[in-house]
């Protein structure tokens, strides 16, 4: 018997990032993580990848029917953190101070607040 082990992966994105998509049919396109899912490395990013949904009305809590546009999970590896100083950018890490903090790659900031 087979056990499924829920080890957590270490994703260099946070929730209110600024990324970019840099492929996929949203190629381009900016916005703001909403959402992390790490154990599928999938993000939910505020106007990206947007799809159809199928609503069915709900009069109790005052829900029109109809077809409602939502966001869809990206994978991980389809966007890139956007550096404040210079664009989409590779992540690195540093110990400063007594805090580990994520650097850009490019211009050797600070990405965390």
């Amino acid at each position: 018997m087979a056990t499924a082990t829920t080890a957590h992966k270490r994703v260099d994105i946070r929730r209110n990032d600024t990324v970019k998509v840099i492929t996929g049919r949203d190629k381009g396109k900016e916005g703001r993580v909403l959402r992390v899912f790490p154990g599928d490395n999938k993000i939910l990013v505020e106007h990206v990848m947007m799809v159809k949904k199928h609503v069915r009305p709900n009069p109790q809590r005052n829900i029109k029917g109809g077809i409602a546009e939502q966001e869809s999970r990206i994978a991980l590896s389809n966007v890139q953190l956007v550096c404040p100083t210079c664009g989409p950018v590779r992540i690195g890490h540093e110990v400063r101070g007594d805090r580990k903090v994520r650097v850009c790659k490019k211009c050797d900031t600070t990405l965390d607040k």
